[in-house]
């Protein structure tokens, strides 16, 4: 497998814990998660795209693809872990008056706490970082939130954010957690429980009885952590390997893998801006370290291509949606893969699925 440009110093493109499917962890809740999510105007169940040519080229049975592109009006699946989370704060707090909603974002979560506050008449204040694409920013804008551009990274602009969120009158709801602040971004996690109902669900309903892999976009590593609980409190924990995916340059998952504990690492510009964080959100890790089975790292051209090859199947991905693709693509194919695919008990009926996590609308594809 060829390591893609901007690993940080001595980290290898794959990493690989195969007892991860011995370990296991208590559920969400995703009833009354999903309860609550029905209730909210535009909600649907996404997607489960299946796509039996992407089956073929990676040697697989079947190959299915959960297509965020448009969850509840929004292009990514941020909303479910936002709306949860924001619901959470308006229901604990005290007194009545408008509240300011503060977050950082490389573009959908920020927007989907806009959209929310909005919903919820409330207000929003979004810290957004270099290298976001415009488009994103102003779908922010155009949500009604106050946006701050800084010229630093996403990191940087977390900590501008827990700063405003401060203040009298204001509330952070980020998805990322540190010492002592938890509670959100806990309810954020909770939040992104009915993505994974619904694709079992929509499995059932395929005829899968066995799902085999889950390749998973990770920024801070709050989707994924939602993935590992959902999936290794299940009485078949072993049944199902999940694996992220990163950019080369912003892989701080998969560093931290392989150092063997919470770490920061420098981040340089990807086209896969969601992506681009340089240090695992803390509530994260442990899930992370103890129940991720594999993470492995992509170049942008890579996700880029990949992006492209979904929009050709129907399913219109942004960078991040692709970088599943080629996430799959980097594991399962080329030198090498027999190994790698034999850590993931992948034989050639096994049954795959991709998280697109956003849509081309959230982050346009660059041109080939």
């Amino acid at each position: 497998m060829i390591a893609p440009p901007g690993l940080p110093a001595g980290c290898p493109a794959w990493f690989e814990h195969p007892s991860a499917r011995d370990w296991d962890c208590a559920p969400a809740p995703t009833t009354e998660v999903q309860a609550f999510h029905a209730e909210l105007p535009g909600y649907a169940a996404t997607p489960l795209t299946e796509v039996p040519a992407l089956a073929a080229e990676l040697g697989v049975g079947r190959v299915f693809v959960k297509d965020e592109s448009d969850r509840m009006g929004l292009p990514a699946f941020k909303v479910l872990g936002a709306s949860w989370a924001v619901h959470q704060v308006l229901s604990g707090r005290q007194g009545d008056g408008e509240l300011t909603l503060v977050t950082a974002t490389d573009g959908n979560h920020g927007r989907a706490v806009a959209r929310m506050a909005r919903l919820f008449g409330q207000r929003a204040h979004v810290f957004v970082p270099g290298g976001v694409h415009p488009t994103a920013v102003a779908a922010i804008v155009a949500e009604g939130a106050q946006v701050t551009e800084i010229a630093g990274t996403y990191d940087e602009a977390v900590l501008f954010a827990a700063e405003a969120a401060s203040r009298p009158g204001a509330k952070l709801v980020q998805d990322a957690g540190w010492p002592g602040y938890e509670q959100v971004p806990t309810r954020v996690v909770e939040g992104y429980s009915t993505l994974f109902t619904e694709v079992d669900v929509q499995l059932s309903r395929a005829g899968v009885a066995e799902l085999a892999l889950v390749v998973i976009p990770a920024g801070v590593g709050s989707l994924t952590q939602a993935g590992v609980t959902h999936y290794r409190s299940r009485p078949d924990s072993s049944a199902t390997a999940l694996m992220t995916v990163e950019p080369g340059t912003a892989a701080c998952v998969l560093a931290s893998l392989v150092r063997g504990e919470l770490g920061t690492i420098s981040t340089s510009e990807t086209i896969m801006a969601g992506l681009n964080c340089g240090i695992p959100s803390m509530l994260a890790w442990p899930f992370l370290r103890d129940g991720l089975d594999a993470a492995v790292a992509v170049a942008d051209a890579d996700s880029a291509a990949a992006a492209r090859d979904l929009a050709s199947y129907g399913i219109p991905a942004g960078p991040c949606g692709g970088a599943s693709l080629a996430g799959a693509r980097a594991a399962l194919t080329g030198e090498g893969a027999g190994a790698r695919r034999a850590s993931l008990a992948i034989g050639p009926g096994a049954a795959v699925v991709l998280l697109s996590t956003e849509g081309s609308a959230a982050n346009p594809v660059p041109a080939s």
